[in-house]
Protein backbone atom coordinates (compact mmCIF):
# COMPACT_ATOMS: atom_id res chain seq x y z
CA UNK A 1 0.00 0.00 0.00
CA UNK A 2 1.07 3.52 -0.97
CA UNK A 3 2.46 5.12 1.98
CA UNK A 4 0.32 8.99 3.03
CA UNK A 5 3.12 11.00 3.31
CA UNK A 6 3.46 14.82 4.83
CA UNK A 7 6.43 17.14 3.72
CA UNK A 8 8.24 19.23 7.12
CA UNK A 9 10.09 22.35 7.22
CA UNK A 10 12.37 23.22 9.87
CA UNK A 11 12.36 26.84 11.91
CA UNK A 12 15.15 28.72 13.38
CA UNK A 13 18.13 27.12 14.67
CA UNK A 14 18.84 24.41 11.94
CA UNK A 15 21.17 26.83 10.31
CA UNK A 16 24.25 25.79 9.15
CA UNK A 17 27.13 27.98 7.28
CA UNK A 18 27.49 25.42 3.79
CA UNK A 19 23.83 24.86 4.11
CA UNK A 20 22.08 24.15 0.54
CA UNK A 21 25.05 24.64 -1.31
CA UNK A 22 25.61 20.61 -3.04
CA UNK A 23 21.53 21.00 -3.70
CA UNK A 24 22.48 24.75 -5.98
CA UNK A 25 25.64 22.65 -7.02
CA UNK A 26 23.94 19.44 -8.56
CA UNK A 27 20.23 20.72 -9.31
CA UNK A 28 18.67 23.56 -11.70
CA UNK A 29 15.54 23.87 -9.47
CA UNK A 30 17.32 24.65 -6.67
CA UNK A 31 19.38 27.18 -8.10
CA UNK A 32 16.27 29.46 -9.59
CA UNK A 33 14.91 29.26 -6.16
CA UNK A 34 18.55 30.41 -4.86
CA UNK A 35 18.22 33.00 -7.09
CA UNK A 36 14.84 34.11 -7.29
CA UNK A 37 15.57 35.04 -3.54
CA UNK A 38 18.43 36.80 -4.22
CA UNK A 39 16.89 39.24 -6.45
CA UNK A 40 13.96 39.45 -4.34
CA UNK A 41 15.78 40.67 -1.44
CA UNK A 42 18.39 42.66 -3.53
CA UNK A 43 21.43 40.78 -2.18
CA UNK A 44 23.30 38.01 -2.22
CA UNK A 45 21.61 35.35 0.20
CA UNK A 46 23.06 32.35 -1.38
CA UNK A 47 26.40 33.53 -0.94
CA UNK A 48 25.64 33.87 2.81
CA UNK A 49 24.00 30.24 3.04
CA UNK A 50 26.72 28.96 1.39
CA UNK A 51 29.83 30.50 2.71
CA UNK A 52 28.72 32.57 6.28
CA UNK A 53 30.31 34.79 7.90
CA UNK A 54 28.87 32.13 10.55
CA UNK A 55 27.88 35.33 12.87
CA UNK A 56 25.98 36.97 9.96
CA UNK A 57 23.97 33.59 9.64
CA UNK A 58 22.86 33.78 13.01
CA UNK A 59 21.13 37.22 13.28
CA UNK A 60 17.65 36.61 12.95
CA UNK A 61 16.61 39.17 10.31
CA UNK A 62 19.16 36.44 7.93
CA UNK A 63 18.64 33.43 9.64
CA UNK A 64 15.00 33.40 9.04
CA UNK A 65 15.22 34.10 4.91
CA UNK A 66 18.11 32.06 4.77
CA UNK A 67 16.45 28.86 6.41
CA UNK A 68 13.50 29.65 4.51
CA UNK A 69 15.03 29.83 0.87
CA UNK A 70 17.16 26.93 1.49
CA UNK A 71 14.20 24.32 2.53
CA UNK A 72 12.04 25.67 -0.67
CA UNK A 73 15.19 24.78 -2.47
CA UNK A 74 15.24 21.16 -1.17
CA UNK A 75 11.36 21.20 -1.10
CA UNK A 76 11.41 21.73 -5.04
CA UNK A 77 14.21 19.37 -6.01
CA UNK A 78 12.71 16.75 -4.27
CA UNK A 79 8.94 17.13 -5.41
CA UNK A 80 10.03 17.21 -9.03
CA UNK A 81 11.55 13.82 -8.48
CA UNK A 82 8.80 12.60 -6.33
CA UNK A 83 6.12 13.92 -7.91
CA UNK A 84 3.47 13.29 -5.59
CA UNK A 85 1.54 16.33 -3.42
CA UNK A 86 1.78 15.10 0.17
CA UNK A 87 -1.61 15.10 1.92
CA UNK A 88 -0.22 17.63 4.31
CA UNK A 89 2.06 20.36 4.55
CA UNK A 90 3.68 21.18 8.25
CA UNK A 91 6.43 23.84 9.44
CA UNK A 92 7.93 24.73 13.03
CA UNK A 93 7.97 28.38 13.65
CA UNK A 94 9.30 30.10 10.75
CA UNK A 95 8.65 26.83 8.64
CA UNK A 96 5.69 27.29 8.79
CA UNK A 97 6.14 30.42 6.29
CA UNK A 98 8.06 27.51 4.07
CA UNK A 99 5.37 25.17 4.23
CA UNK A 100 3.00 27.76 2.59
CA UNK A 101 5.79 28.52 -0.10
CA UNK A 102 5.84 25.01 -1.29
CA UNK A 103 2.04 24.48 -1.22
CA UNK A 104 1.81 27.31 -3.68
CA UNK A 105 0.19 29.90 -0.98
CA UNK A 106 2.62 32.64 -0.80
CA UNK A 107 4.75 33.47 -3.61
CA UNK A 108 8.66 32.86 -2.29
CA UNK A 109 9.34 36.42 -3.08
CA UNK A 110 6.38 37.44 -1.31
CA UNK A 111 8.09 35.34 1.73
CA UNK A 112 11.39 35.63 1.84
CA UNK A 113 11.10 39.59 2.27
CA UNK A 114 8.19 39.20 4.79
CA UNK A 115 10.52 36.60 6.83
CA UNK A 116 13.45 38.98 6.74
CA UNK A 117 11.03 41.84 7.80
CA UNK A 118 9.78 39.32 10.65
CA UNK A 119 13.10 38.59 11.97
CA UNK A 120 14.01 42.24 12.27
CA UNK A 121 10.44 42.80 14.17
CA UNK A 122 11.17 39.77 16.56
CA UNK A 123 14.71 40.91 16.93
CA UNK A 124 13.80 44.70 17.68
CA UNK A 125 10.61 43.77 20.18
CA UNK A 126 12.93 42.87 22.87
CA UNK A 127 16.77 44.45 23.44
CA UNK A 128 19.34 41.64 22.75
CA UNK A 129 19.99 39.86 26.54
CA UNK A 130 16.81 41.36 28.10
CA UNK A 131 14.77 38.03 26.97
CA UNK A 132 15.97 33.86 27.33
CA UNK A 133 14.76 30.92 26.15
CA UNK A 134 15.73 27.16 27.77
CA UNK A 135 15.06 24.01 26.47
CA UNK A 136 13.51 21.73 29.47
CA UNK A 137 14.00 18.18 29.33
CA UNK A 138 12.53 15.13 31.41
CA UNK A 139 9.62 16.99 32.66
CA UNK A 140 5.90 17.04 31.71
CA UNK A 141 4.96 20.17 29.40
CA UNK A 142 2.30 20.33 32.21
CA UNK A 143 4.49 20.26 34.87
CA UNK A 144 6.60 22.65 32.79
CA UNK A 145 3.60 24.92 32.25
CA UNK A 146 3.34 25.30 36.08
CA UNK A 147 6.57 25.90 37.23
CA UNK A 148 6.56 28.61 34.41
CA UNK A 149 3.54 30.03 36.00
CA UNK A 150 5.23 30.10 39.43
CA UNK A 151 8.05 31.82 38.15
CA UNK A 152 6.65 34.38 36.69
CA UNK A 153 6.24 37.01 39.54
CA UNK A 154 5.02 39.44 37.19
CA UNK A 155 7.36 38.81 34.28
CA UNK A 156 7.13 36.77 31.17
CA UNK A 157 7.68 33.33 31.07
CA UNK A 158 5.87 30.20 29.35
CA UNK A 159 6.03 27.29 27.12
CA UNK A 160 7.39 28.31 23.71
CA UNK A 161 7.66 24.81 21.92
CA UNK A 162 6.25 21.91 22.86
CA UNK A 163 8.61 19.86 20.92
CA UNK A 164 8.43 16.32 22.39
CA UNK A 165 6.74 14.20 24.99
CA UNK A 166 10.55 14.83 26.68
CA UNK A 167 11.56 18.15 25.46
CA UNK A 168 9.40 21.87 26.22
CA UNK A 169 11.13 24.93 25.31
CA UNK A 170 10.56 27.91 27.52
CA UNK A 171 10.73 31.84 27.01
CA UNK A 172 10.37 34.90 28.54
CA UNK A 173 12.32 37.53 30.45
CA UNK A 174 16.10 36.59 31.31
CA UNK A 175 15.16 36.26 35.09
CA UNK A 176 11.70 34.83 34.77
CA UNK A 177 13.36 32.14 32.74
CA UNK A 178 16.44 31.24 34.97
CA UNK A 179 14.07 30.96 38.10
CA UNK A 180 11.88 28.80 35.58
CA UNK A 181 14.31 27.12 34.89
CA UNK A 182 15.68 26.31 38.66
CA UNK A 183 12.01 25.33 39.30
CA UNK A 184 11.73 22.74 36.51
CA UNK A 185 15.11 20.89 38.44
CA UNK A 186 13.55 21.20 41.41
CA UNK A 187 10.46 19.30 39.76
CA UNK A 188 12.27 16.42 38.53
CA UNK A 189 13.39 17.57 34.94
CA UNK A 190 16.84 15.79 34.11
CA UNK A 191 18.21 18.68 32.20
CA UNK A 192 17.49 22.50 31.94
CA UNK A 193 19.65 23.89 28.59
CA UNK A 194 19.66 27.98 27.43
CA UNK A 195 19.63 28.30 23.92
CA UNK A 196 21.59 30.79 22.01
CA UNK A 197 18.93 32.65 20.29
CA UNK A 198 18.53 36.56 20.15
CA UNK A 199 15.14 37.06 20.73
CA UNK A 200 12.34 35.16 23.00
CA UNK A 201 10.30 33.88 20.44
CA UNK A 202 6.74 32.90 21.38
CA UNK A 203 5.74 34.33 24.15
CA UNK A 204 3.87 37.58 25.25
CA UNK A 205 7.09 39.49 24.84
CA UNK A 206 6.49 39.17 21.08
CA UNK A 207 3.37 40.95 21.17
CA UNK A 208 4.79 44.45 19.63
CA UNK A 209 5.51 42.49 16.55
CA UNK A 210 1.86 41.24 15.39
CA UNK A 211 0.49 44.42 14.14
CA UNK A 212 4.03 45.43 12.37
CA UNK A 213 3.50 41.70 10.50
CA UNK A 214 -0.13 42.13 10.17
CA UNK A 215 1.08 45.07 8.40
CA UNK A 216 3.66 43.16 5.83
CA UNK A 217 0.62 40.26 5.17
CA UNK A 218 -1.74 42.69 3.94
CA UNK A 219 0.60 43.31 1.11
CA UNK A 220 0.60 39.86 0.49
CA UNK A 221 -1.67 37.16 -1.98
CA UNK A 222 -2.17 34.38 -0.20
CA UNK A 223 -3.77 31.83 -2.40
CA UNK A 224 -5.47 28.02 -1.02
CA UNK A 225 -2.77 25.98 -0.82
CA UNK A 226 -2.18 22.28 -2.56
CA UNK A 227 -2.50 20.69 0.44
CA UNK A 228 -3.75 21.70 4.08
CA UNK A 229 -1.30 23.44 6.03
CA UNK A 230 -1.39 21.84 9.72
CA UNK A 231 -0.64 25.12 11.55
CA UNK A 232 1.74 25.87 14.95
CA UNK A 233 -1.08 27.36 16.57
CA UNK A 234 -4.19 25.67 16.28
CA UNK A 235 -2.31 22.04 15.82
CA UNK A 236 -4.74 20.67 13.05
CA UNK A 237 -5.35 21.28 9.05
CA UNK A 238 -6.20 24.62 7.50
CA UNK A 239 -6.65 25.28 3.73
CA UNK A 240 -8.47 28.21 4.05
CA UNK A 241 -6.18 31.27 2.28
CA UNK A 242 -8.43 33.78 4.36
CA UNK A 243 -7.26 32.45 7.73
CA UNK A 244 -3.33 32.15 7.08
CA UNK A 245 -2.60 35.68 8.10
CA UNK A 246 -3.89 36.11 11.08
CA UNK A 247 -2.61 31.94 11.93
CA UNK A 248 1.00 33.18 10.96
CA UNK A 249 0.40 36.98 12.91
CA UNK A 250 -0.84 34.71 16.33
CA UNK A 251 1.95 32.10 15.80
CA UNK A 252 4.81 34.95 16.95
CA UNK A 253 3.40 35.10 20.56
CA UNK A 254 1.49 31.94 20.55
CA UNK A 255 3.58 28.31 21.37
CA UNK A 256 4.34 26.45 18.60
CA UNK A 257 2.47 22.66 19.57
CA UNK A 258 4.35 20.77 17.48
CA UNK A 259 3.70 17.16 19.80
CA UNK A 260 -0.16 17.91 19.02
CA UNK A 261 0.75 18.78 15.11
CA UNK A 262 2.51 15.31 14.64
CA UNK A 263 -0.36 13.86 16.50
CA UNK A 264 -2.84 15.12 14.19
CA UNK A 265 -0.91 14.18 11.32
CA UNK A 266 -0.17 10.36 12.21
CA UNK A 267 -3.59 10.39 13.45
CA UNK A 268 -4.88 11.21 9.68
CA UNK A 269 -3.22 7.96 8.81
CA UNK A 270 0.14 9.47 7.60
CA UNK A 271 2.97 6.93 7.67
CA UNK A 272 5.68 8.46 6.15
CA UNK A 273 6.92 12.62 7.11
CA UNK A 274 9.80 13.87 5.17
CA UNK A 275 12.07 17.31 6.76
CA UNK A 276 12.98 19.17 3.61
CA UNK A 277 15.49 21.77 4.95
CA UNK A 278 18.70 22.45 6.81
CA UNK A 279 19.50 19.42 9.43
CA UNK A 280 17.32 16.49 11.14
CA UNK A 281 16.12 18.53 13.97
CA UNK A 282 12.57 17.66 13.04
CA UNK A 283 12.62 14.02 12.23
CA UNK A 284 14.31 13.39 15.88
CA UNK A 285 10.97 15.02 17.59
CA UNK A 286 9.04 12.67 15.57
CA UNK A 287 10.47 9.54 16.33
CA UNK A 288 9.76 10.57 20.08
CA UNK A 289 6.30 11.79 18.95
CA UNK A 290 4.59 8.78 16.69
CA UNK A 291 7.25 5.85 16.97
CA UNK A 292 5.11 4.21 14.08
CA UNK A 293 5.67 7.02 11.38
CA UNK A 294 9.00 6.21 8.56
CA UNK A 295 10.78 9.97 8.90
CA UNK A 296 13.43 10.80 6.25
CA UNK A 297 15.10 14.03 5.26
CA UNK A 298 16.45 16.30 2.29
CA UNK A 299 19.19 18.27 2.89
CA UNK A 300 21.70 17.59 -0.15
CA UNK A 301 22.08 15.32 -2.92
CA UNK A 302 22.75 12.00 -0.98
CA UNK A 303 19.75 12.69 1.48
CA UNK A 304 17.68 13.13 -1.46
CA UNK A 305 18.38 10.05 -2.99
CA UNK A 306 18.00 7.31 0.21
CA UNK A 307 14.59 9.36 0.77
CA UNK A 308 13.25 8.56 -2.60
CA UNK A 309 14.66 5.25 -2.11
CA UNK A 310 12.98 4.80 0.85
CA UNK A 311 9.36 6.13 -0.58
CA UNK A 312 9.75 4.68 -4.03
CA UNK A 313 11.94 1.98 -4.23
CA UNK A 314 13.82 3.25 -7.16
Amino acid sequence: MASKVAFLFPGQGSQTVGMGKALWETSAKAREIFERADAALGEKLSSLCFEGPEEALKLTANTQPAILVTSVAAHAVFAERFGQAPAFFAGHSLGEWSALVAAGAISLEDAVRAVRLRGTFMQEAVPEGKGAMAAILGLPADEVRVACEGAAQGEVVSPANYNSPEQTVIAGTAEAVGRAVEACKAAGAKRAVFLPVSAPFHCALMEPVKPRLAGVLAEIEVKAPQAPIVTNVEAKPNADPTRVAELLVEQVVAPVRWVECVQAMANEGVDHMVELGPGKVLSGLVRRIAKDVTVSNVEDPASLEKTLEVLTGS
